[in-house]
């Protein structure tokens, strides 16, 4: 008897588990840094940046106030 089938079927499986973590990590990463960013930007003491992120809520239809 062959272990060959079995070897790829085991290969695929480790695959497939893995394929969620490949994508779920960078996309988790991207959308702490983006609220990260909102979050100093909209509560920023510099007037030029506050005004930048307000613009950018109101061009988006994003309700600030």
């Amino acid at each position: 008897m062959s272990s060959m089938p079995k070897l790829a079927e085991n290969v695929e499986l480790q695959t497939r588990g893995h394929a969620w973590k490949d994508k779920l990590l960078p996309a988790l990463f991207a959308a702490t840094l983006g609220l990260m960013l909102l979050y100093t930007a909209g509560f920023a003491e510099i007037p030029v940046l506050h005004n930048a992120a307000h613009d950018g809520r109101h061009s988006a239809a994003f309700p600030c106030h």
